[in-house]
């Protein structure tokens, strides 16, 4: 259940809802990377260069494919 806090005006338009959300979110996905670049010292983790290719590969790959859902939205419906 949302607590009063997080609850979106009721009047809110879908621009004002995508920048809310979107700011949301993209802050949650910079604070995740921080975190995941704190994987980084040598000092407490080991590992390979293959491993942080395989990493930033895998992330790179999923945020082409967000990408390009803004440019290249799916269909909701079928069309012939």
């Amino acid at each position: 259940m949302r607590s009063m806090r997080n609850k979106p005006p009721s009047n809110e338009t879908a621009k004002e809802r995508f920048k809310r959300l979107a700011t949301s979110r993209t802050n949650g996905v910079l604070k995740q990377l921080k975190v995941l670049g704190n994987c980084s010292n040598r000092s407490v983790y080991a590992y390979e260069e293959e491993d942080i290719a395989k990493i930033f590969s895998e992330i790179e790959r999923k945020v082409r494919e967000t990408k390009s859902k803004f440019h290249f939205p799916k269909s909701k419906e079928f069309k012939l």
